[in-house]
């Protein structure tokens, strides 16, 4: 699976650490920055990621900053983006399951390395149960 990836400096550490278990499972990673610890702006880097994602529809992304919300919001600022600022595996799930959620945004500063590769792993695998949902997705944009 090709996976686009970015996050702020807050989200550094933990995108390396995804970055390396993603590619150790197979899959081709974009990674759109940032690529050190040096205080930036997180848009710079949710704007890449959604574009790529608008340009390979059926791609899931990944973007980290310090509270999520952020990257989150620009992420979503992009028509046919809907971007799920994730802080469980329940969450993660539902995002794909209910929402059609096709980036993750987890909060860097607030959870455990194995709890974002676990939620990483839930969102990836886990499919769109369309349906009623279908209908309530098709509403989101305006």
């Amino acid at each position: 699976m090709r996976i686009p990836i970015g996050s702020d400096h807050a989200g550094f550490q933990t995108k390396a650490i995804l970055v390396e278990q993603l590619q150790l499972l197979g899959h081709e990673v974009v990674d759109y920055g940032c690529y050190s610890e040096a205080s930036i702006d997180y848009p710079d880097y949710a704007h890449p990621v959604a574009q790529d994602i608008i340009e390979h529809p059926g791609t899931l992304g990944i973007l980290l900053c310090g509270s999520g919300n952020g990257i989150s919001m620009t992420a979503n600022k992009h028509q046919e983006i809907r971007c799920a600022l994730c802080w469980t595996k329940e969450i993660a799930s539902l995002a794909r399951q209910h929402n059609n959620a096709n980036i993750i945004a987890l909060p860097a500063r607030f959870i455990s390395e194995e709890e974002a590769k676990d939620m990483v792993e839930v969102f990836l695998n886990t499919a769109f149960e369309g349906g009623r949902h279908a209908n309530r997705v098709a509403k989101i944009p305006c």
